[in-house]
Protein backbone atom coordinates (compact mmCIF):
# COMPACT_ATOMS: atom_id res chain seq x y z
CA UNK A 1 0.00 0.00 0.00
CA UNK A 2 1.39 3.60 -1.30
CA UNK A 3 0.03 6.80 -0.14
CA UNK A 4 1.62 10.39 -1.41
CA UNK A 5 0.87 13.41 -0.70
CA UNK A 6 2.46 16.00 -2.87
CA UNK A 7 2.63 19.88 -2.38
CA UNK A 8 4.33 20.28 -5.59
CA UNK A 9 3.35 18.66 -9.39
CA UNK A 10 4.22 15.18 -9.87
CA UNK A 11 4.24 13.35 -12.92
CA UNK A 12 1.59 10.33 -12.86
CA UNK A 13 3.83 7.99 -15.76
CA UNK A 14 6.65 8.59 -13.18
CA UNK A 15 4.61 7.15 -9.80
CA UNK A 16 2.90 4.42 -11.55
CA UNK A 17 5.94 3.03 -12.89
CA UNK A 18 7.87 3.47 -9.26
CA UNK A 19 5.02 1.23 -7.90
CA UNK A 20 4.46 -1.10 -10.28
CA UNK A 21 8.65 -1.30 -10.21
CA UNK A 22 8.01 -1.76 -6.51
CA UNK A 23 6.01 -5.13 -6.90
CA UNK A 24 7.46 -8.57 -7.19
CA UNK A 25 8.23 -9.27 -10.81
CA UNK A 26 5.47 -11.45 -12.76
CA UNK A 27 2.88 -11.09 -9.75
CA UNK A 28 0.98 -8.72 -11.87
CA UNK A 29 -1.52 -9.60 -14.88
CA UNK A 30 -3.70 -6.01 -14.30
CA UNK A 31 -2.86 -2.95 -13.31
CA UNK A 32 -6.07 -0.09 -13.76
CA UNK A 33 -5.46 3.31 -12.81
CA UNK A 34 -7.14 7.00 -12.58
CA UNK A 35 -5.76 10.10 -13.43
CA UNK A 36 -7.75 13.30 -12.27
CA UNK A 37 -6.69 16.63 -13.40
CA UNK A 38 -7.91 20.15 -12.54
CA UNK A 39 -10.28 22.12 -14.89
CA UNK A 40 -10.11 25.43 -15.93
CA UNK A 41 -13.76 25.48 -15.05
CA UNK A 42 -16.26 24.43 -12.17
CA UNK A 43 -19.89 25.24 -11.80
CA UNK A 44 -20.43 27.35 -15.17
CA UNK A 45 -17.33 29.52 -14.04
CA UNK A 46 -13.64 29.93 -15.23
CA UNK A 47 -11.30 28.96 -12.79
CA UNK A 48 -7.56 30.41 -12.44
CA UNK A 49 -6.09 27.91 -9.58
CA UNK A 50 -7.33 25.94 -6.62
CA UNK A 51 -5.29 25.33 -3.36
CA UNK A 52 -5.76 22.09 -2.16
CA UNK A 53 -6.10 21.55 1.84
CA UNK A 54 -5.74 18.89 4.19
CA UNK A 55 -5.30 17.38 7.85
CA UNK A 56 -1.60 15.74 7.88
CA UNK A 57 -1.74 12.88 9.73
CA UNK A 58 -5.66 12.46 9.58
CA UNK A 59 -6.20 12.29 5.52
CA UNK A 60 -3.21 9.86 5.48
CA UNK A 61 -5.46 7.50 7.82
CA UNK A 62 -8.59 7.92 6.09
CA UNK A 63 -6.85 7.13 2.75
CA UNK A 64 -5.12 4.26 4.37
CA UNK A 65 -8.64 2.71 5.22
CA UNK A 66 -10.07 3.19 2.37
CA UNK A 67 -7.73 0.86 0.38
CA UNK A 68 -7.81 -1.58 3.26
CA UNK A 69 -11.37 -1.80 2.12
CA UNK A 70 -10.37 -2.67 -1.19
CA UNK A 71 -8.06 -5.66 -0.01
CA UNK A 72 -11.07 -6.78 1.83
CA UNK A 73 -14.05 -6.88 -1.58
CA UNK A 74 -11.34 -7.49 -4.31
CA UNK A 75 -8.30 -10.08 -4.23
CA UNK A 76 -5.44 -7.48 -4.92
CA UNK A 77 -2.00 -7.53 -4.81
CA UNK A 78 -1.49 -3.59 -4.07
CA UNK A 79 -2.78 0.02 -4.29
CA UNK A 80 -1.72 3.24 -4.75
CA UNK A 81 -3.19 6.98 -4.17
CA UNK A 82 -1.26 9.71 -4.98
CA UNK A 83 -3.02 13.54 -4.19
CA UNK A 84 -1.37 16.46 -4.70
CA UNK A 85 -2.21 19.55 -2.04
CA UNK A 86 -0.63 23.53 -1.69
CA UNK A 87 -1.79 25.41 -4.96
CA UNK A 88 -2.80 23.65 -8.38
CA UNK A 89 -3.23 25.28 -11.74
CA UNK A 90 -5.93 24.15 -14.51
CA UNK A 91 -4.36 21.00 -16.91
CA UNK A 92 -2.07 19.94 -13.21
CA UNK A 93 -2.57 16.11 -12.52
CA UNK A 94 -4.54 16.23 -8.68
CA UNK A 95 -4.82 12.51 -7.95
CA UNK A 96 -3.79 8.88 -9.41
CA UNK A 97 -4.77 5.89 -7.87
CA UNK A 98 -3.80 2.64 -9.09
CA UNK A 99 -4.58 -0.79 -8.61
CA UNK A 100 -2.46 -4.06 -9.32
CA UNK A 101 -4.12 -7.39 -9.05
CA UNK A 102 -3.69 -10.86 -11.18
CA UNK A 103 -6.78 -10.35 -12.82
CA UNK A 104 -8.40 -6.83 -14.77
CA UNK A 105 -11.78 -7.28 -13.04
CA UNK A 106 -10.62 -6.47 -9.38
CA UNK A 107 -7.87 -4.05 -10.70
CA UNK A 108 -10.98 -2.15 -12.35
CA UNK A 109 -13.27 -2.74 -9.54
CA UNK A 110 -10.78 -1.40 -6.66
CA UNK A 111 -9.34 1.46 -8.88
CA UNK A 112 -12.97 2.50 -9.58
CA UNK A 113 -13.46 2.38 -5.68
CA UNK A 114 -10.68 4.01 -4.46
CA UNK A 115 -11.15 6.90 -6.05
CA UNK A 116 -15.46 7.46 -5.40
CA UNK A 117 -14.48 6.75 -1.47
CA UNK A 118 -11.64 9.34 -1.47
CA UNK A 119 -13.58 11.88 -3.21
CA UNK A 120 -16.64 11.09 -0.30
CA UNK A 121 -14.59 10.38 2.26
CA UNK A 122 -10.78 12.10 2.30
CA UNK A 123 -10.91 15.12 3.65
CA UNK A 124 -9.53 17.49 1.25
CA UNK A 125 -10.34 21.40 1.26
CA UNK A 126 -10.88 23.05 -1.83
CA UNK A 127 -10.59 26.80 -2.54
CA UNK A 128 -10.64 27.89 -6.32
CA UNK A 129 -9.65 31.18 -7.54
CA UNK A 130 -11.73 32.40 -10.53
CA UNK A 131 -10.38 33.73 -13.77
CA UNK A 132 -12.37 37.47 -12.08
CA UNK A 133 -10.07 37.25 -8.65
CA UNK A 134 -12.82 35.82 -6.57
CA UNK A 135 -12.46 32.88 -4.40
CA UNK A 136 -14.49 30.50 -3.16
CA UNK A 137 -14.39 26.93 -1.26
CA UNK A 138 -15.82 24.19 -3.46
CA UNK A 139 -19.02 22.35 -1.52
CA UNK A 140 -19.64 19.65 -4.56
CA UNK A 141 -17.55 17.27 -5.02
CA UNK A 142 -17.47 16.48 -8.70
Amino acid sequence: MAIHLHPVPFDPAVELARFEASLPRGSVGATASFVGTMRNHNEGDAVAAMTLEHYPGMTEKQLEAIIQEAREQWDIIDALIVHRTGDILPGNPIVLTAVCSAHRAAAFDACRFLMEALKSRATFWKKETLSSGDTRWVTKNT
